[in-house]
């Protein structure tokens, strides 16, 4: 049996009891470590699993996925995944190789950004699709989600934003020598993904929003110091939300009296925060 197990936000403790069952009784534990992060070593999780944990970097789970699901149809393996299981599509393709095989497969589903930013107040059936920002270089700024937030504005629907992160990423120079040397981990923050943000609006010039854009920044959501901010674009690009991971809500136009209510209780500033929402939102106090 193949257990895809999801972790939660947090620390060891958020897996769920089956998910923790699971793993204790499986031959080979394996934690899926590049499309997102838990905020405690796999020295952490070791301890509290009692179990050796195998890292699985993304070459292993796209190109060598069978090494992963090897006598899973004699014995148990688990694959850890920070988060829910189907968060990213790359899971999705190791359960169908399972499939392909005959092996069986269990899923043991968590929390995920994708329900867990509900915390911000904003209610979840009031967002619209959810977008990725990935990292700006020099010769590749991508602005196809700039498409998909202008569809929710005018729905008045919220944007999720999923901010990039690079781990045992290669540098030009490596990759063409191939060379195993790989770059410092890099954690896209709220801060970068409003300049980008904005400089794609610059470039694009369709209002889909703009730096008065009322937005909310999280960080480390599920965590004891998880921080939640909401202010517009302009304030949260100097605000500082400390240490990974980030993710980024723009909110949209039919926001409900109660929303509103605790985006002022997490108001950079209170003062400008109530002036947008009456002026943008028609919301008054």
């Amino acid at each position: 049996m193949l257990y895809v197990i999801g972790l939660g936000l947090g620390d060891e403790r958020d897996i769920t009891v089956k998910g923790l069952e699971a793993v204790k009784g499986s031959e080979r534990v394996y934690l899926e470590s590049y499309t997102s992060i838990l905020m405690v070593s796999k020295e952490k999780l070791e301890e509290f699993y009692g179990k050796e944990v195998i890292v699985a970097h993304r070459e292993t789970v796209e190109s060598q996925s069978d090494d992963i699901l090897k006598d899973a149809d004699k014995v148990d393996v688990s694959f850890l995944v920070v988060g829910d299981p189907f968060g990213a599509t790359t899971h999705t393709d190791l359960v169908i190789r399972a499939h392909e095989l005959g092996i069986k497969v269990k899923v043991v589903h968590n929390a995920s950004i994708m329900n867990a930013v509900g915390a911000t107040g904003l209610q979840l059936y009031s967002f619209g699709q959810t977008i990725s920002v990935v990292f700006f270089t020099e010769t590749w700024r991508p602005d196809s989600f700039y498409d998909r937030i202008k569809e929710n504005t005018t729905l008045g629907l919220h944007t999720l934003c999923l901010l990039d992160i690079k781990v045992r990423e290669q540098s030009i120079e490596n990759l063409m020598r191939n060379r195993p040397i790989y770059e410092p981990p890099r954690y896209m923050t709220v801060n970068q993904a409003v300049e980008q943000l904005l400089e794609v609006e610059t470039k694009r010039g369709e209002k889909a929003y703009t730096a008065d854009t009322l937005a909310v920044g999280v960080s480390r959501v599920g965590s004891d110091d998880q921080i939640i901010k909401a202010g517009t674009l302009e304030q949260l690009v100097g605000f500082d939300f400390g240490a990974p991971l980030h993710s980024l809500v723009l909110v949209g136009h039919r926001l409900h009296l109660l929303e509103a209510e605790i985006l002022r209780e997490n108001a950079v500033d209170l003062e400008r925060l109530n002036f947008v929402l009456k002026h943008d939102y028609n919301i008054d106090k």
